[in-house]
Parts: structure tokens; C-alpha cells; sequence
């Protein structure tokens, strides 16, 4: 059990037990509390800050206030999750459930990819959580199927049902990109040069924005390549029309794959953009070839047409998922 120190915090002492709730990502780990089902502050670090996640877990509980009562954690990590270990998939940490358990003095530490908790949270997420893109359906009955694209590509499915939801994982962020046209086409084929397999991470995620942005011939000159950034920067603002040419591709990519993982699923119950990357180009994906792509899937063009496409703009969705699977677990 962890008592913290001296800061203010939803959970205190008499009794009460605190749940600890973390979204670890490549870039930023982000915290809360679970009071209840009362969901506290939520604080974000860098993730780069600290050399371990045991690290950056005792930081943020230690800066808890006196008398905070934690006991179990829930944590979502940016990688695959296999017996309660993830090594994350854009940063060095890893993390073992029993080993953060041992060493936080926690009764029960449950580990699950970020990209199902999110997932979870689908239930959650009102009409103000999310806009469309284009028109479509959400069949409440059929499966629903997330992208996000952020420091990485994380997919994930969420099945519903009546009294056995599920989630479903997948590493399908590394799956092999394809080329709907001669233009991603000659995209695809310069990075093979760089990477040899070209997954669609290497093109939709924030690194994957710079490797189009320098496929299209885009520089930044003696100062170095841009960053992810200043690309959609450059692209919002309308001062750089390299950095509008290489959003907009990416836009068409997410668009086709997206597609793809709809027909996959049979996500009839609607895609979901998630990530960093998403909320901030939400104008531009509403009037970029996006749906077109997604859409545009030969003979089951009318199947894919009637699927809805929408962008999660609720700040930190993940925790959404977190406290429902906490609450799921019980006391």
C-alpha cells in the first residue's frame, strides 16, 4: 500500500482506497486517480524524464498527500502486452505487472495495451467526444475499430454485447503498407530504401509525417528535418506548401488503411481516430481525401460508404477505458 506525501489528491485516508490509473506512452505517461468512480486530476510527464516507468510511478506517488491510500493499479502501455510485460515499441521502458506490484507495494497491478483501453471507453464517449468525417452509420450492435495515430500506430477493436463486451488487441500498426495510387506508391518505395519494410507506422504515426515530408523532397535546409510539429504547423497555417502536400498524403494514407482495417473487422459499428496526431487535423481531415480513400474500396465500395468515420476530440480518452476497467475489476 502506498501513502503519499503532501499535495492535494481526489482520494485521502479514513478508509478510502485510491485506484492508481496510468497511460504510458512513448512520448508522455500520463496519471490519475480513481476515487470511487470519481476519476482525479489527470498530470502528465515526459516519458524520456525518467529511466524506468518504477521511476516515474514513485514520483507521481510520492507527490501524493498524506494519508492517500493506493492500493491497485490499472496501466496502459504503448506496446504489446503479453503474461503482464510490455516492452514499449517507441521507448526503452519496460514494464513487468508483478514487478511494479513488488516494488510499489501495490495488492494488484493489471497491464493491458493502451489501444484496448481505449477501447473500453467506447461505451463512454458521448456526441461531444467525437466529429465526423463524412457521413456514415454506427450500427450499435457490430464491432468498432480504432486507430491512433501519435508517437506510434496503435489499433485496437472493440466487440459489443450485451453482457460480454470485448476487446480485441492488435499489432496491426505493423502490418505491411499498401499504395492505392502511383503517388504513395513512389512514397512507399523511397522509404523501402530507408527501412526495408514499410509498415504503416513508418507513414502514420509522427515520425511517419516527417519520413512522408522528406519522400516528397521536403527539407529543413543546414538546421535538420522537421519536426512532426512544425509539419502540421506549416500545414494549418498555410506558409509551406511542402508541409500541406505531405499532410495531405498522409491524410489519403490514414483514409485507405483505415478502410482496410473496417473491412477487416467488419466495423460496421463505425472507426474511431484516436491519438495526437487526429484531434489536431481535424479540420483538415474533414476536407482532405480521407473518406474518399476509405471509401474507395472496389466492389464493396456501399459496404465501406455506410460505415462512419469519426475523430475522438475528448482530452485523454484513454481514461475513459482505464476507469471502466477498473470498475470492472471490483474493489
Amino acid at each position: 500500500m502506498v501513502r503519499g506525501a503532501n499535495r492535494g489528491a481526489p482520494c485521502k485516508g479514513d478508509g478510502v482506497t485510491c485506484r492508481l490509473l496510468a497511460d504510458v506512452g512513448g512520448t508522455r505517461t500520463r496519471f490519475a486517480l480513481l476515487d470511487g468512480d470519481r476519476l482525479g486530476a489527470i498530470e502528465s510527464v515526459p516519458t524520456g524524464a525518467y529511466s524506468s516507468a518504477v521511476d516515474a510511478f514513485r514520483h507521481f506517488l510520492n507527490r501524493q498527500p498524506e494519508g492517500t491510500l493506493v492500493e491497485q493499479a490499472v496501466i496502459a502501455a504503448a506496446g504489446p502486452v503479453s503474461s503482464g510485460r510490455c516492452k514499449l515499441t517507441n521507448a526503452s521502458w519496460v514494464l513487468e505487472s508483478e514487478q511494479l506490484q513488488r516494488l510499489l507495494s501495490l495488492s494488484d497491478v493489471a497491464l493491458v495495451n493502451d489501444l484496448a483501453a481505449l477501447a473500453w471507453g467506447v461505451p463512454d464517449l458521448t456526441a461531444n467526444d467525437v466529429v465526423s468525417i463524412g457521413d456514415g452509420y454506427c450500427d450499435p450492435r457490430s464491432p468498432v475499430v480504432l486507430l491512433a495515430p501519435g508517437t506510434g500506430l496503435g489499433i485496437a477493436c472493440y466487440v459489443p454485447g450485451a453482457e460480454d463486451p470485448h476487446v480485441l488487441s492488435s499489432e496491426g500498426g505493423h502490418a505491411t503498407l499498401a499504395a492505392g495510387d502511383a503517388a504513395e506508391a513512389s512514397v512507399i518505395e523511397f522509404l523501402r530504401h530507408r527501412f526495408d519494410h514499410v509498415s504503416a507506422e513508418r507513414v502514420l504515426s509522427g515520425s511517419g509525417l516527417v519520413n512522408v515530408y522528406q519522400a516528397l523532397g521536403g527539407h529543413a535546409g543546414s538546421a535538420g528535418a522537421l519536426t512532426p510539429e512544425e509539419i502540421v504547423r506549416g500545414a494549418l497555417q498555410g506558409d509551406n506548401p511542402q508541409s500541406a502536400k505531405a499532410v495531405g498524403m498522409f491524410c489519403g494514407f490514414l483514409g485507405s488503411f483505415a478502410g482496410d482495417l473496417a473491412l477487416l473487422f467488419g466495423a460496421k459499428g463505425g472507426v474511431l481516430l484516436g491519438g495526437g496526431i487526429g484531434p489536431r487535423l481535424a479540420s483538415v481531415l474533414q476536407h482532405s481525401a480521407f473518406r474518399a480513400k476509405f471509401v474507395r474500396k472496389g466492389r464493396f465500395e456501399p459496404y465501406t460508404a455506410r460505415i462512419a468515420t469519426r475523430i475522438i476530440v475528448r482530452p485523454e480518452p484513454t481514461f475513459l477505458g482505464l476507469k471502466a476497467l477498473a470498475l470492472r475489476s471490483g474493489p
